[in-house]
């Protein structure tokens, strides 16, 4: 039964069912005795007892307690679990940092909003302006060519359709009309006595239409010009820029004012931001000044003109007053000179102003627009700084291991790999730092390791020259016999020797042998050998004074003499070269070795075979001479002599020494063979010696196939001429 319940125990414990903290612990406890209360409130109010109304409080009391614990560890568990991964991580922080563009955006809007209405305003009033000149354009216009024709017929030069616009049309009452030909003025003109209100600038082209400066006062102003038959007729229509000319667009807007320099100046107060700097360097700054009148501190002074209409009262709080101000252009009308900041409009307005304008259509639509856009900016705002608290919390978690990283990556590339991050916590983060601690360990003992590889292949590279200097680079051939070498290691350095020594004109020594084992010290041994071989070739060196003799006695040594012109015979050479491995190298180093003189004028080759595979001489007609005699390997034993014998070489016949990497490689028939190695140099041996190597060097190449070289491959060839 104790199993029972520790193996249920266990389960629910893994499963995460029952609590493992004391704070999960505390919240099922008290949510066990806020069951039970409520369930005895309950209880007591079926039998109507009283004392039940009592623990109504502290039913409620611990419901609220275990509704904030048990939100606080459901906050926890989604911590764990969800926010363990950086990608989640990530996720959430992504999303609360996403609220601060939201709020830019809100804010941008608001000051797109602003701009646009106050240039919305402006825009209607400018419109309107543009709209009465293009309108006093056409009409001007259609005047001038009513004009011209009329003095082409040879009638009276004035204009019926000026009568009838004045009559007719309310708005033509304030214009005025004046008309030149050849610079004479028609009895034409709006004035009372018929006399020109205006000059006739030398400027104008044959269309003109801007607002002017005249005589200390705006106007709209047009003119057309025409020229026929060598008359010059110039029409000019024009209306003053007065309060009357505002005041139907200022019912529809708001309140709007005219400031400009030295035209119609009236004292008003006023208070507005300065415009822009323009291109012509003229520069404002609007202040009130202690008379009342609005002073510029630029090249000239704007002076409040007129307002036209009233600000309305608002419609609600958010019906803020809009003020927004555009330099108008003006044209001197003496000079044609124009003025970027000659005059400027201030247009005050509301947003229910513009928006009824805007949305006449919609009706009472636009409040709640308004409220709606209210209640979207406040529920930002909250969202804004709970984001902006929890976006920040997250965040310092994950900058705070990046920044780690970050340091440790810093000593990384500075070399310092024994840099470790340290790891306080138990998130995807911490996993990351250890894996990072587990690379730079594992990557310091790769450099080391790299480095001491790349010393020894430092070391192999220069013993590979090394070696290859040892090998015949220039040979002497004898009139009577040619010869040619060939070795390619199996690794880096080899082990196998061979070598042609030139004693004179007459003698030539072949050397060919192989070290047990491969690689450096395989290497090492074979330069031992062939520096010794050199030396012990030259004449006048210390030999062996009775070469059969030596280790005959156990014990007694070799005896050494000097004497001087005595040449060395293969043999000697060889117990020479025994004797002085045995001394020098351990045990299970030695090496087999043929050393062979030759002798031009006999054509007879003296050898002595020490362990090494027996060189063949392969005669024309097919025959086989294997050259055995000797003795054992050199520097196994201490006490060894070698026989010596000699063997006569025809013309024709071939000379053939080989290591057993020629013949022993493998593949799936078995070894390459001696036998093979025959046939291949019989059948070939009417080419060149090199010829005849590359072919069984690729023979041997191809019974390899895709395997590894497994050892060095030698030949040395000679042959009799």
């Amino acid at each position: 039964m104790e199993v029972s319940y520790r193996y249920i125990r266990l389960r629910l414990s893994e499963a995460g069912i029952l609590p493992r903290s004391r704070m999960a612990r505390v919240a099922w406890y008290l949510l066990g005795i806020d069951i039970a209360l409520f369930a005895l409130q309950k209880l007591l109010g079926l039998f109507h007892i009283s004392y039940g109304r009592s623990l109504g409080g502290w039913v409620s009391i611990l419901s609220f307690v275990v509704i904030v614990l048990f939100a606080f560890l459901a906050f926890r568990w989604l911590r764990s679990k969800l926010l363990w991964r950086l990608r989640n991580r990530l996720i959430v922080t992504y999303v609360f940092i996403g609220v601060i563009p939201a709020v830019l955006l809100m804010t941008m809007a608001f000051i797109t909003i602003y701009l646009f209405a106050g240039q919305f305003a402006n825009f209607v009033v400018t419109s309107d302006l543009n709209s009465r000149l293009r309108s006093l354009q056409a009409v001007n216009a259609a005047i001038a060519n009513e004009l011209a024709a009329r003095i082409g017929r040879g009638q009276s030069p004035t204009a019926e359709s000026l009568e009838g616009l004045r009559r007719n049309d309310p708005s033509w009452a304030p214009r005025e009309i004046c008309a030149w030909e050849n610079g004479k003025p028609l009895p034409l003109c709006g004035g009372a006595k018929g006399a020109p209100a205006f000059d006739v600038p030398s400027f104008l082209g044959p269309q003109f239409a801007a607002v002017v400066g005249d005589r200390g006062g705006l106007y709209l102003r047009s003119a057309t010009v025409l020229n026929s038959n060598a008359r010059k007729l110039v029409v000019i229509s024009s209306e003053p820029l007065d309060r009357n000319l505002l005041d139907k667009t200022a019912a529809e807007l708001g309140e709007i004012a005219l400031y400009a320099a030295n035209y119609d100046q009236r004292p008003i107060p006023f208070q507005a931001s300065p415009p822009s700097k323009g291109d012509d360097q003229y520069s404002v700054s609007i202040t009130e000044s202690p008379n009342g009148v609005v002073m510029g501190t630029g090249q000239e002074e704007l002076h409040l003109m007129f307002v036209a209409g009233h600000l309305p009262e608002a419609s609600g709080v958010f019906d803020r007053v809009i003020t927004f101000g555009t330099p108008l252009p003006v044209t001197e009308w003496a000079s044609g000179q124009q003025k970027k900041i000659g005059a400027l409009l201030r247009v005050e307005t509301r947003p229910s102003m513009l928006y009824a304008r805007l949305f006449a259509t919609f009706g009472d639509f636009v409040r709640g627009v308004e409220l709606f856009l209210f209640v979207v900016a406040v529920s930002f705002a909250v969202i804004e700084l709970l984001a902006l608290f929890i976006g920040t919390r997250l965040t310092r978690t994950v900058t705070r291991a990046v920044a780690q990283l970050y340091l440790a990556t810093k000593h990384i590339n500075c070399g310092d790999f024994s840099h470790r991050i340290p790891v306080k916590s138990s998130d995807q983060l911490a996993t990351l730092a250890n894996s990072f601690n587990s690379m730079t360990a594992s990557i310091e003992n790769l450099i080391e390791e790299q480095k001491a590889k790349q010393r020894l292949e430092n070391e192999l590279a220069i013993a590979q020259e090394v070696q290859a200097m040892l090998f015949p680079q220039h040979i002497s051939q004898l009139p009577s016999l040619e010869v040619h070498g060939f070795c390619r290691p199996a690794r880096t350095v080899s082990g196998d020797y061979y070598d042609f020594l030139t004693v004179n004109s007459d003698r030539l020594i072949l050397a060919v042998g192989d070290i047990s084992g491969k690689g450096i010290s395989a290497a090492l041994l074979m330069a031992t050998i062939h520096s010794a071989v050199r030396a012990y070739s030259i004449e006048g060196i210390p030999v062996l004074r009775e070469a059969m003799a030596v280790g005959q006695r156990p014990g007694s040594g070799t005896m050494l003499a000097s004497m001087q012109g005595t040449e060395v015979s293969p043999s000697t050479m060889l117990a020479l070269l025994n004797h002085q491995l045995y001394q020098s190298t351990p045990m299970e180093k030695y090496a087999t070795l043929f050393l062979g003189m030759y002798e031009d004028r006999e054509r007879r080759l003296i050898y002595s075979n020490g362990g090494h595979l027996p060189p063949i001489i392969l005669g024309e007609d097919g025959s086989l001479r294997r050259l055995d005699q000797g003795g054992t390997v050199v520097g196994l034993f201490e006490q060894v002599s070698y026989d010596e014998a000699e063997v006569h070489l025809h013309c024709g016949e071939i000379f053939l020494a080989y290591s057993d990497g020629v013949t022993e490689p493998e593949n799936d028939f078995g070894e390459f063979g001696e036998r093979r190695l025959i046939e291949l140099v019989q059948e070939n041996r009417h080419l060149p010696l090199a010829r005849i190597s590359e072919v069984v060097t690729a023979a041997v190449d191809d019974w390899i196939g895709a395997n590894e070289q497994p050892d060095d491959v030698t030949l040395v060839l000679a042959r009799a001429r």
